[in-house]
């Protein structure tokens, strides 16, 4: 809804802004650590996320049999599984679980590398595959004694998993999973009767090897998730590799992961012998959804004299407002609070479920302009969202170099689901020339407007 002609943005111009020096800065990026990204990804993904990427296949061993499925049913699953996963809102598989299910699912078992961004369903697929492996003893009696284990970088992934497998696993009455985090105590030398296991490395390690609470080699199903993530955290990698050495051969390798960069390919191939590849085909990056302007603006109060035009002239469902900084963040918040607007902010201070919270109620509408830093540049996808604005740019640790990637994210946050959306960002005199790297990078161009010119702005709706 377009705002009203003499509304907060004509209030006058005398309040004191400030001007954020560069030694000052504190990125939020840089302070973010890239599994608390992927436990909010979780927690916020109330549906599948559609990727418009294609599913590759690379199949390692020829033997193995290569088919995509369109309906659960047509999957080997029992009846409880069934129910379990429509329970869980899966109506049809998405195309992550349409390639990588027949695989998983498999006689004799298949090892499988799978990459896909996050809220495809992954974690669903790699637990309908545990759940499916453990009640598949009357089918297959050599699984009658199997456990599944599967290992997740932190505390809070391991649960986010377990609730998966406890929602999908809700009809099947017979299975049970056990915890291997920090702080669950279980007497040493007590045989697990939970047939999957969901932990974090270290702890994994120590009830494995120094406890004796899980045998090794009775695992059949071994699943790594989240491995781009495992490999970035200092030890992870080691133990996971430690657990996986000392499996049985004939134990079933799944590892996940939401990229698939070098790193990732060559941690894989270490663990995971004969697998099949799924991927991700990098298609070619496109911005044609959405139009992109910048302003030039010397001060925080040009800017926000700038970000009030846009309100008077254009019409907006909702917004987000990126910051570089969380003083600037915290700044922006209350001037747009004290001129009666409804904003929520942002930041990397936050707990993840406090975060969660906040971008659902932003969802919901129950808030019109979300103000963040780069912690959520990813996280956010909010149909109603016609607008992101860049308070700053992002820049690189060099400053004089745009962070293209961090870009291309916070804009993205409109112009989803294939709809047309709008991006503004504001930037010094000095720092005009980012914008054309942003330009020259992207192929694309970046209209400068003039943040005063009304009628200008307004011709924007058209």
């Amino acid at each position: 809804m377009a705002a009203e002609r003499g509304g907060w943005w004509e209030r006058p111009q005398h309040r004191r802004g400030w001007r954020e020096e560069p030694e000052e800065e504190e990125e939020e990026q840089r302070r973010e650590h890239p599994a608390e990204s992927s436990l909010l990804n979780k927690l916020i993904r109330m549906s599948l996320v559609e990727s418009s990427q294609k599913v590759e296949i690379l199949q390692q061993d020829p033997s193995s049999p290569l088919c995509s499925i369109k309906s659960f049913e047509q999957l080997p699953l029992k009846e409880e599984l069934l129910q379990g996963i429509y329970m869980a809102g899966f109506n049809r598989p998405s195309k992550i679980q349409e390639q990588a299910l027949p695989i998983m699912l498999a006689y004799p078992p298949q090892n499988l590398i799978a990459q896909s961004q996050s809220g495809t369903g992954k974690t669903a697929a790699f637990v309908l595959a545990m759940l499916s492996r453990v009640s598949a003893a009357e089918k297959y009696p050599q699984f009658s004694p199997s456990k599944c284990l599967c290992l997740a970088p932190t505390y809070e992934l391991a649960l986010q998993t377990g609730n998966v497998v406890e929602t999908i696993g809700k009809f099947c009455a017979d299975i049970k999973v056990a915890y291997a985090v920090q702080g669950n105590r279980v007497p040493q030398g007590v045989a697990l009767e939970e047939q999957i296991v969901i932990g974090t490395p270290g702890t994994m390690l120590d009830w494995c090897f120094k406890r004796g609470l899980v045998d090794v080699k009775k695992i059949k199903v071994f699943v790594l998730d989240e491995a781009d993530i495992m490999i970035n955290m200092q030890g992870l990698s080691c133990q996971s590799i430690r657990i996986q050495k000392a499996l049985p051969k004939d134990c079933q390798m799944l590892l996940f992961s939401a990229t698939f960069k070098e790193a990732v390919r060559a941690f894989a191939m270490r663990i995971v012998s004969n697998a099949i590849v799924i991927k991700l085909r990098e298609d070619e990056l496109t911005l044609s959804n959405i139009r992109q302007y910048f302003f030039i603006c010397e001060s925080q109060e040009e800017k926000y004299r700038a970000l009030c035009n846009i309100y008077g002239c254009v019409t907006i469902g909702q917004a987000v407002v990126f910051c570089q900084t969380r003083r600037s963040a915290s700044w922006l918040a209350a001037e747009m609070s004290q001129d009666g607007h409804q904003v929520a902010m942002l930041t990397a201070e936050l707990t993840v479920p406090q975060r969660a919270n906040i971008i659902q109620r932003f969802r919901e509408g129950k808030e019109k302009v979300l103000i963040v830093t780069n912690v959520c540049a990813r996280g956010i996808d909010v149909q109603q969202v016609t607008i992101v604005v860049n308070f700053s740019l992002p820049t690189s640790r060099r400053r004089n170099e745009p962070d293209f990637e961090t870009y291309l994210h916070r804009i993205g946050r409109t112009g989803r689901f294939g709809k047309k959306g709008i991006a503004f960002s504001m930037v010094e005199s000095c720092n005009v020339g980012l914008v054309h790297k942003i330009e020259e990078y992207f192929q694309t161009k970046i209209k400068e407007l003039d943040p005063d010119d009304m009628d200008e702005l307004e011709r924007l709706e058209n």
